[in-house]
């Protein structure tokens, strides 16, 4: 599998032209890993896993369709919309070759590592964004083969 089609990347294999595959925090570890600051070992997800799972099942056609009528003003159409999209993401089967990538990657990492999982928009990291980290809290102390390991890896689970 090339680069561009990842479904995972590793820190050390990150570079800064990686930012729409790994958004702004990914790109940033990236280069830090390529200067040979300490880090610890890890990888992100890429927006091609992201997309395949989108595109798994539909999902993408029972999320996006509501936010095309959606009115902003209306809180409790925003609320109603939101808790419709968040049921079908936390419904949705990782398809197979992204949960296999995810695995693979937590092992080859070490499966008795715990990891902290963050789920953001590629582009909330940029400098003239908000801060993501604000908005989507990590989840840490998860280890591979927990279950629902791959779930929160992906951004599926808001909660």
């Amino acid at each position: 599998m090339t680069h561009d089609q990842a479904l995972i990347l590793h820190f050390a294999d990150i570079r800064a032209e990686d930012l729409p595959r790994v958004g702004g925090k990914g790109a940033n570890l990236g280069e830090l890993a390529a200067a040979g600051l300490p880090l610890p070992t890890g990888f992100f997800i890429t927006t091609r896993a992201f997309w395949l799972s989108m595109d798994s099942g539909s999902l993408a056609e029972r999320v996006y369709p509501p936010l095309e009528t959606l009115d902003p003003e209306d809180l409790e159409g925003v609320r109603g919309a939101s808790r419709k999209i968040r049921r079908a993401l936390l419904r949705a089967p990782i398809p197979q070759p992204v949960a296999e990538a995810v695995l693979e990657a937590s092992r080859a990492t070490g499966r008795e590592q715990a990891y902290a999982v963050r789920s953001s928009a590629t582009a909330e990291e940029l400098p003239q964004a908000s801060c993501g980290s604000a908005r989507h809290l990590p989840k840490c102390d998860r280890r591979a083969g927990d279950p629902g390991f791959c779930s929160p890896m992906l951004g599926l689970a808001f909660h």
